[in-house]
């Protein structure tokens, strides 16, 4: 079994798309995806039809409710849908700090430090799945050390743009940091997304971005790739000549998924 993190500290860059890409992409090849979703605001947990008044992922992540309380099956009248679970975000899940905080005896006895927990829950999964996609909030929480602690590696979109490079070093730091102390088989790649290819700032700071790091083919800010999400439906599904579907076709090659 796979886990995959899609992550980033700063907002806005395309994380909750690629993640739904991603999963589709994976469940129509026949995959099993557990998709979870780490973010509070719980975007892609409604992107796949699943609306919950109160995630239980604090409980299940502590050891109160085992893994088939919190799963949900994604909605779709595609067949690809049928190999997609969800464990769905809620606002509830802002509390998720203080709640561990609280649990904090039983947690070091079970799992030994908080940052083991989400690792240690998906070991229950690994029969049943083939590949675990984590969308996670725009910051360095518990949320997202948990998820690069459990992960094989971690895509990280970007947008080709000062402020979001920049925010690339704090990210690359923790990064390391995981790497060394907690799962050194860690590997990340770097998704330039939502690209103005017409913009000579875009193509200058993508030539910097490529210096310092080994980045994927970009995904370009296309119409498609905002309707894609609205409309709930998969960028394959919208026509063999789609410009977005090249983008992504280029994207899953670059990383043999």
């Amino acid at each position: 079994m796979e886990v995959i993190t899609i992550a980033n500290n700063k907002g806005g860059v395309g994380k909750t798309t690629n993640a739904y890409q991603l999963v589709c992409h994976l469940a129509n090849k026949g995959k099993k995806v557990l998709v979870i979703d780490l973010d509070s605001q719980a975007n892609l947990s409604s992107t796949f039809g699943v609306q919950i008044q109160r995630t239980l992922i604090p409980e299940w992540l502590i050891g109160d409710v085992e893994l088939e309380d919190v799963l949900v099956a994604a909605e779709g009248e595609q067949e690809f849908y049928d190999n997609i679970s969800v464990i769905p975000s809620s606002r509830h899940l802002a509390n998720l700090s203080k709640l561990l905080i609280l649990s904090e005896q039983e947690i070091r006895r079970n799992a030994g430090r908080k940052e083991r927990l989400l690792k240690k829950r998906l070991k229950d999964a690994e029969d049943f799945f083939d590949y675990v996609v984590i969308d996670t909030p725009p910051m360095l929480g518990d949320e997202l050390i948990m998820a690069l602690v459990s992960s094989n590696r971690i895509l990280i979109p970007t947008q080709a743009q000062d402020f979001s490079i920049d925010g690339l070093e704090e990210l690359m730091d923790t990064f390391e940091i995981i790497r060394e102390t907690e799962n050194p088989a860690l590997e990340f790649a770097i998704i330039p997304s939502m690209v103005n290819k017409r913009r000579k700032i875009e193509k200058q700071r993508l030539e910097e971005l490529s210096q310092s790091f080994q980045i994927t083919p970009p995904v370009r800010n296309l119409v498609q790739m905002q309707e894609s999400i609205s409309m709930k439906t998969p960028i394959f599904l919208m026509g063999k000549k789609s410009e977005g579907l090249k983008d992504y076709k280029a994207l899953w090659e670059a990383l043999s998924l």
